[in-house]
């Protein structure tokens, strides 16, 4: 690849009279930027925590391997590393982030993506997994060692927004379902950021792509959407900020937003039976029926008779557990 120098003794001779000049660094330049992109890889790591309950463990646990599945199917050059169930502790997060800050280069992107609780008690946040719980602060050292200068950390997690301060630093976006750490409520955004990869219309500019920043606005408007037909105040309001100082904002204005729609997640031509399979497709609509049946039902549950309660639940875990396994094919 060549050098900054390099590139740098090239421009300059684009401004010299002669054309033969001008089009050999036009094709060197070409050439350059076409060796950058195909040897720039993408690194995800993708962390469903401490469920708590049975059917949010199911939950966590089905989005982040959709996730996993739809990256490595539409990404020939990505690393994704995804961490469930008891193998998703402190220790094992830790260590995966230290070794992607041992392999990752600086032009190469770097995701976080955090599915599950979180807590904030007004000082610090913490994800909550099995054993230790790790924090903000932790992860923010963490991540500031991996050498990629384009970073995203999506938590989807609740109290998410009480983690921005930590997380914030030059080169990384930060998505988060809730506008702060007082939003302590279970969220539904994780949901949707997932149904958002899977949906053709989350395409927004239809560029055969599907941006951070189109992920992001897809996602808030199905949360907000959800909370509207059930009737229900809204206790998750997704933010996000991708400048080193800026404040969290909940829609692109000015500045705000740029680096989230450079930043593309999801390029559909690589696997159109991801984003285009009208099977599949249907098959996340009931997925997401299914959920939203179990939010209502868990809403209704102070009305009603106990075991009346606990079999309907067991009737929609099954559904959705089934469900899954179809989409999982």
């Amino acid at each position: 690849m060549a050098t900054p120098a390099q590139m740098g003794d090239c421009m300059t001779r684009l401004r010299a009279p002669d054309i033969r000049d001008f089009g050999r660094c036009a094709i060197f330049a070409l050439a350059c930027l076409s060796v950058a992109h195909v040897h720039a890889e993408s690194y995800f790591v993708i962390v469903a925590g401490l469920g708590g309950e049975p059917d949010y463990e199911q939950r966590f646990t089905a989005a982040a391997k959709e996730l996993d599945k739809t990256f490595r199917s539409t990404n020939f050059a990505a690393h994704s590393v995804v961490l469930t169930g008891d193998q998703a502790t402190a220790s094992r997060l830790k260590e995966s982030l230290r070794s992607i800050a041992d392999n990752a280069k600086p032009d190469d992107d770097f995701v976080l993506i955090l599915i599950g609780h979180g807590s904030f008690d007004g000082t610090v946040y913490k994800f909550n997994l099995p054993g230790p719980d790790v924090s903000g602060e932790e992860l923010a050292e963490l991540c500031n060692r991996i050498r990629s200068r384009r970073q995203l950390i999506v938590d989807t997690t609740s109290a998410s927004g009480g983690a921005i301060p930590a997380l914030q630093h030059r080169g990384r976006a930060i998505i988060a379902a809730t506008k702060s750490g007082t939003e302590k409520n279970a969220t539904v955004f994780a949901r949707y950021w997932v149904e958002a990869l899977e949906d053709p219309s989350a395409d927004a500019d239809k560029s055969d792509s599907v941006s951070a920043l189109e992920t992001f606005t897809y996602a808030s408007r199905k949360t907000a959407g959800f909370y509207e037909s059930q009737k229900r105040l809204a206790t998750e309001h997704a933010v996000f900020v991708d400048t080193p100082d800026g404040s969290p904002v909940r829609e692109p204005t000015g500045s705000d937003g740029a680096m989230l729609s450079s930043f593309t997640l999801l390029r559909k031509g690589a696997a159109p039976e991801v984003a285009n399979s009208p099977a599949r497709l249907a098959l996340v609509q009931k997925k997401e029926d299914l959920e939203q049946r179990i939010d209502i039902l868990k809403y209704q549950k102070a009305a009603m008779d106990p075991a009346e309660y606990r079999q309907q639940l067991t009737e929609l875990l099954l559904e959705l557990a089934r469900t899954q396994q179809e989409l999982d094919k």
